[in-house]
């Protein structure tokens, strides 16, 4: 109960909201508050304050995710370790949305055929990295630069290039461009690169579907990847590549415990991603 309490703050650390927090743990809002206020009991002091729909955390609530949160994750992944993976146990996989998308549809669909046991759950790359770390899920496909630390292995498939996509013909580069959320730590390094070649990123949208459908609508040019080129079916004409934008890439790996690749199910799940992966780039 100590463990499952402690989780709850720190989800209800990054969401802000009881609600949030519940949709994120697949709970109820009051099992969340119930949650709380347990550990609250437990450890004999406050953690959270009500501030309208939103909630704030108590200077002892900040002292317990600084002193436990990064081991907590850890301490849950050696669990999930010693779980035996039968033929039945559900194996989690965390995708990237467009990685997904563009290119397990078939190859997943036809693996589903055969092996029924497998869950598919679509976050951006920093939840995939945190979810792998704790067992939450057994195999994370995701884009974008890593953390500088992490304890997981790291199988690195392909840098996926992006293209500049429009409804109108581009003989430059545009001065402005629609990315995607550049504070997000696996995207930072594009910031680096649109400032290099002068070009700002006049909107930052959670959703690369949404960029390309607002620049096919004639709004201004979306900095896509191939993935949403592909899921999509954005016709040619639409994209353009630049040279000085060739550096301007994302790299996409499979991560997972070392431990879990000694499954022969998890084994045979990497290796069908790597070759769908392979295949279609």
């Amino acid at each position: 109960m100590l463990l499952e309490g402690i989780e709850t703050l720190l989800v209800l650390a990054q969401e802000g909201t009881m609600s949030r927090a519940g949709s994120r743990l697949y709970i109820s809002q009051s099992a969340v508050s119930k949650r709380i206020a347990k550990l609250e009991a437990t450890l004999g002091t406050k953690l959270i304050i009500p501030s309208g729909r939103l909630i704030k955390l108590t200077p002892d609530a900040h002292a317990l995710i600084k002193n436990v949160g990064p081991s907590f994750n850890e301490i849950r992944g050696l669990i999930f370790e010693h779980q035996n993976l039968d033929d039945q146990t559900i194996i989690t996989i965390d995708c990237s949305e467009t990685l997904v998308a563009g290119y397990l549809s078939d190859a997943l669909g036809q693996y589903f055929q055969h092996d029924k046991y497998i869950s598919i759950t679509t976050h951006h790359t920093p939840v995939i990295v945190e979810n792998v770390q704790s067992g939450k899920a057994t195999i994370g496909f995701c884009a974008g630069h890593l953390p500088t630390q992490y304890r997981f292995i790291a199988q690195h498939l392909v840098d996926e290039p992006f293209k500049v996509v429009f409804k109108q013909p581009l003989s430059a580069l545009p001065k402005a461009i629609i990315a995607n959320d550049l504070k997000n730590p696996s995207n930072i390094s594009q910031a680096a690169v649109l400032q290099k070649q002068g070009i700002t990123p006049l909107m930052e949208m959670d959703s690369y579907t949404a960029s390309a459908q607002l620049a096919l609508a004639g709004m201004i040019p979306a900095l896509v990847p191939n993935s949403i080129v592909k899921t999509l079916g954005i016709n040619e004409r639409f994209c353009f590549e630049f040279e000085e934008l060739a550096e301007l890439t994302r790299p996409i790996y499979l991560i997972y415990r070392q431990n879990s690749y000694k499954s022969p199910r998890v084994k045979t799940i990497i290796e069908t991603i790597a070759d769908a992966v392979a295949t279609a780039i």
